[in-house]
């Protein structure tokens, strides 16, 4: 997926990297799959602020996406695919034989045409979902579940993808993009292929009014701050403010925050790799 730099014609374009979006083959999504969304602007059910640099941002809409896959045995085809403002990931438009629509997110080199299918009876192609078990050792998959039925979880994002490294028992072996290895169970469904718009994280937004468009506030740094309002504000001149951490004191760097004895830490066979 390619990208355009443009000209500094203005400030904001100067720096400006964006998307050319050369895989979208339409601007107007199907009706019946979308739905309106409210937002929260980080408030919660009494109005109090619970989480911040959230607000504003252009309105829009929700597209139903089909996670689970449960349409099996039933070919579908594609019909267009699109641009989600809800994700990094490009969807595509599924027309069922039985006459259904559905989104699904696009996996990376679907086109318009294509033919995909869910379930046992479909084969190793990309965009189709399929049994863990049936999925071939060293495959690209996305779309992965956690829990049978539940619906994708895992490797949703663009240009994502697990591998399928091997099968224990009743458990499949995947490294995920983090480089995570854990055990998912075989009857647990994933998607052949990788997902669309590799080059999302290629692109650079330019200016400060870009990103109050997707709905992001400004964020004052903490050592910029007074003692009162955070643990890293305060002190004479420009100082570092000691071991960095959150408004709340968290630390952001070595402390550790996943729960103790959590139950799925037995499936996980080696850690992400930090930085």
């Amino acid at each position: 997926m390619p990208v355009k730099k443009f000209k500094p014609v203005t400030p904001g374009t100067r720096f400006r990297v964006g998307n050319l979006f050369t895989e979208v083959t339409t601007d107007q999504p199907e009706k019946s799959l979308v739905v309106s969304m409210k937002k929260s602007g980080g408030r919660n059910r009494s109005g109090k602020m619970t989480l911040r640099h959230r607000g504003g941002g252009h309105k829009r809409r929700y597209r139903v996406i089909d996670f689970k896959r449960d349409k099996e045995g039933i070919a579908g085809t594609v019909k267009t695919i699109e641009y989600d403002p809800n994700r990094s990931a490009y969807i595509a438009l599924i027309a069922y034989a039985d006459g259904e629509k559905r989104y699904i997110i696009c996996p990376d080199g679907l086109s318009v045409g294509d033919t995909i299918m869910s379930g046992s009876k479909a084969t190793p192609q990309i965009g189709n979902a399929l049994y863990l078990s049936q999925i071939p050792l060293g495959s690209e998959v996305h779309c992965i579940e956690m829990t049978p039925g539940r619906g994708a979880a895992l490797a949703r994002s663009a240009g994502t993808n697990g591998v399928m490294m091997s099968r224990e028992g009743k458990y499949a072996v995947i490294k995920l993009p983090s480089g995570e290895v854990r055990r998912v169970l075989l009857t647990c469904k994933a998607t052949y292929g990788r997902t669309s718009n590799s080059d999302h994280a290629l692109q650079e937004l330019g200016k400060a009014g870009r990103k109050r468009w997707i709905g992001r506030r400004p964020r004052v740094r903490g050592v910029a701050m007074n003692p009162v309002d955070h643990p890293m504000g305060g002190g004479e001149g420009r100082a570092s403010g000691g071991h960095p951490r959150s408004r709340t004191g968290i630390m952001a760097k070595g402390q550790k925050t996943r729960k103790r004895n959590k139950p799925s830490d037995k499936l996980i066979i080696s850690r992400r790799k930090t930085k």
